[in-house]
């Protein structure tokens, strides 16, 4: 019935060692691209807005029909 000596220094080592890991891995995916590929995102959903807004059917055209 001995319980089990923990050195609680090396556990909240542990702890934080995880922690920041996390906290790298989670900054590696939001800053980890090149400026060129943040360019090229950018410019491709600017590009899908466009093309988007450009297909859209304005409701004055519709209610001209003498509806």
């Amino acid at each position: 019935m001995t319980a089990d000596i923990i050195n609680l220094r090396q556990v909240r080592k542990a702890r934080r060692r995880v922690a920041k890991e996390t906290e790298a891995a989670e900054n590696r995916i939001r800053f980890g691209q090149s400026r060129s590929r943040k360019d090229k995102a950018k410019a491709d959903a600017d590009k899908a807005a466009r093309t988007l807004e450009g297909h859209r059917l304005d409701k004055s055209s519709r209610d001209d029909d003498g509806a």
